[in-house]
């Protein structure tokens, strides 16, 4: 009997030892725990393993835990804003534009090359607050060799949510173009180029057992492709319908790159879960996304970022600079009919065409456009989340969602900008930057 109660007691120390070992008590001057609600001042925050357990009133410490004060770390953030991590839904996080870079590096580097490249990038965007990312186009053994190594720790960097590459018509902007052919065809066919309702369903079925988590398509013709084949609708109505499907039945939510108006419709009728640009919604745009529950991700930063770029890099092809002058000037107007609409914007920024870090650019863009502060921040949180079909693990900071915090210096209902300078960063209950 005494070895029995012995046992029973020294298994109860060790859980007790283990549990305190892992619990941190994060001390939030003022916490935005729901963005789109009001702050509350003087929290704490319990975390375990990662895990939120709890959010309680006052400054609490391990004796109120019942713990010992030698097993319990405490974060001060006191004098800090604190916010859930951020959440951007549309990045390239193993490119970046660059005025100074070869455009034809893809010809004579190797592909460890860009992905040791990628590493700075992926610093950068969780250095920012950005503890999740969708990631809508890489090269599917980049991407996911990425991914494992941030969930082993080898890397830092957010987590990856992946499109390995798009379905895209062939001659279409996902497809490559300005070489001579032959150059063209000494590398093998994208998987995602296709023609044809059965050929799209055989590419998404291509990019999943690539290991897609969602399926990024380009209803119409974009900006940076180095064709002159204008921003309207490639993907016909037949396509898009077979592409929704395939992903559907495989379990894949459909992200569509689209511009002009009638890519953008089209895309809504057949279902896709969000539309990326939308530069030129209309009416019927607006009806389609609130009679489908589709979100917008304006990437409104991208715009900028490639008007700013015009100025600068003389070497953009003119099929891209004409586009570039084409697109950028309606991009605000369609932001404030969305918003006017009250569709649901959800953020991404389409980091890589902008600068990767400078993701909170995007918040100061849709506040000038006319968007509440508390609605941006929802938008890269709660909204973000939502369509993730990950509101059950992001976007707040309550009980039982993943401990991905961070914290400003001001307050950012007040001043935008200050999210362009997070001071604290938290990934899965790991402390990246204070």
């Amino acid at each position: 009997m005494k070895k029995l109660i012995l046992c029973l007691t020294l298994s109860l120390c060790f859980s007790l030892l283990t549990h305190a070992q892992n619990t941190t008590i994060i001390h939030a001057g003022t916490l935005l725990a729901n963005p789109g609600s009001k702050a509350e001042t003087n929290k704490s925050i319990i975390v375990e393993n990662g895990i939120i357990k709890n959010v309680r009133d006052g400054f609490i410490g391990a004796s109120d835990l019942k713990l010992p004060d030698s097993t319990v770390s405490i974060i001060d953030l006191k004098n800090k804003f604190v916010l859930p991590g951020f959440i951007d839904l549309h990045t390239h996080i193993t490119q970046e534009r660059n005025p100074n870079s070869n455009p034809h590096e893809w010809t004579t580097l190797n592909d460890e090359d860009f992905a040791f490249r990628s590493i700075p990038f992926l610093n950068k965007t969780l250095m920012a607050g950005f503890t999740t990312v969708r990631n809508l186009g890489a090269d599917y053994q980049l991407i996911n060799s990425i991914k494992r190594s941030i969930a082993k720790g080898d890397i830092h960097g957010p987590r990856i949510i992946a499109a390995t590459g798009a379905v895209s018509a062939t001659g279409g902007h996902g497809d490559a173009h300005g070489y001579r052919p032959e150059i063209l065809n000494a590398f093998e066919k994208r998987v995602g180029v296709c023609d044809g309702a059965d050929d799209c369903r055989r590419a998404v079925r291509e990019l999943v057992k690539q290991g897609a988590d969602v399926i990024k398509i380009t209803a119409t013709g974009g900006v940076l492709s180095n064709t002159a084949a204008g921003v309207g609708q490639q993907l016909t109505d037949e396509e898009l319908v077979a592409i929704v499907e395939t992903a559907n039945g495989l379990g894949r939510k459909v992200a569509a790159h689209a511009h002009e108006a009638n890519g953008i419709n089209a895309a809504l009728r057949a279902g896709v879960n969000s539309i990326e640009h939308g530069s030129y919604l209309n009416d019927e745009s607006v009806a389609l996304f609130n009679k489908t529950g589709a979100y917008l991700v304006p990437t409104l930063l991208a715009g900028v970022s490639v008007s700013e770029e015009l100025k600068v890099n003389k070497n953009i092809p003119p099929a891209i600079a004409d586009k570039i002058r084409q697109v950028g000037p309606v991009v605000e107007a369609s932001f404030k009919r969305a918003l006017k609409g009250n569709v649901k914007i959800a953020f991404g920024t389409d980091s890589g065409v902008s600068v990767h870090g400078t993701n909170a650019r995007e918040f100061e863009l849709m506040v000038k456009y006319g968007m509440d502060e508390n609605e941006a921040i929802k938008s890269a949180t709660i909204t973000a989340s939502e369509l993730l079909g990950m509101s059950d693990k992001l976007g707040t900071i309550s009980s039982g969602k993943i401990a991905d915090i961070i914290a400003v210096d001001e307050n950012p209902l007040t001043n935008i900008s200050t999210l362009m300078h997070v001071t604290f960063v938290m990934k899965d209950g790991k402390v990246f930057k204070q």
